[in-house]
């Protein structure tokens, strides 16, 4: 086979055309293509506008709830620091004001034993 038959030919569509002389020039564009292009054109930037619009909105809007949630995490931790800090502190007062012992409902009991007054286990 010859290399001229296997050949793939492409040629260019564009909007400029050599002429006689060898110099580009713009074809001219009828004005009806013109229009057509501008009636399809128009809606469909205004659709991706609107488009473009809703998405960001959306965007923005689950931003706005992520920043509240986390917002809401760290203030609640701040909080119950604070509780924590404070907590000791005003047990101790409270213990050393009226003298008695604080109780400690959440213990377990992990060996019971009994001791005589002789101090003997038993």
């Amino acid at each position: 086979m010859k290399d001229e038959e296997r050949k793939i030919i492409i040629h260019r569509i564009s909007n400029y055309q050599q002429d006689e002389s060898g110099e580009y020039r713009r074809v001219p564009v009828s004005p009806l293509n013109r229009w057509i292009t501008y009636a399809i054109m128009i809606p469909v930037i205004a659709l991706l506008a609107v488009l473009g619009f809703f998405f960001f909105a959306a965007f923005l809007a689950l931003l706005a709830v992520a920043v509240v949630v986390v917002g809401i995490r760290f203030w609640w931790w701040r909080r119950k620091f604070e509780n924590a800090k404070q907590s000791p502190d005003e047990e101790i007062n409270r213990q050393s004001e009226t003298g008695q012992t604080v109780i400690i409902e959440d213990a377990q009991i992990i060996e019971e034993t009994e001791v005589d007054r002789a101090g003997k286990k038993q």
